[in-house]
């Protein structure tokens, strides 16, 4: 699997795309349709329209690098379709990517430890 940058934003484009668009197509997508920079090592996650498929779009600072995956069976999860981005952590995106229900994935809780008497 390709490895989304660690620091920068990974989103879901929540609208499903034309899965014959290739590595222009989607760049396209991403600058004239979502108002965001292609090239900045951003990862953008596009569905299809049957939701079993992904591609993952990712600037890795030589160029664009387009990652295709189709589930066997079932679909991928995915966010109610609306205009716009949504944004994924890390480990949401590997669930995503896995075939898993990303939006069980939470974030653990820290407690500040307790002051030493």
């Amino acid at each position: 699997m390709i490895i989304a940058g660690q620091r920068l934003p990974i989103v879901i484009a929540m609208r499903p795309v034309d899965f014959r668009r290739g590595h222009d197509g989607l760049a396209a997508t991403v600058q004239n349709e979502l108002g965001l920079d292609p090239h900045s090592g951003l990862t953008v996650v596009f569905r299809s329209r049957r939701g079993d498929r992904v591609k993952i779009l990712v600037w890795d600072g030589t160029g664009l690098v387009l990652t295709y995956k189709r589930l066997e069976s079932g679909q991928f999860a995915w966010p109610r379709v609306q205009n716009g981005v949504m944004r994924l952590s890390r480990a949401q995106f590997e669930a995503l990517f896995e075939g898993l229900d990303w939006r069980r994935v939470t974030a653990p809780r820290v407690m500040a430890p307790a002051a030493a008497d």
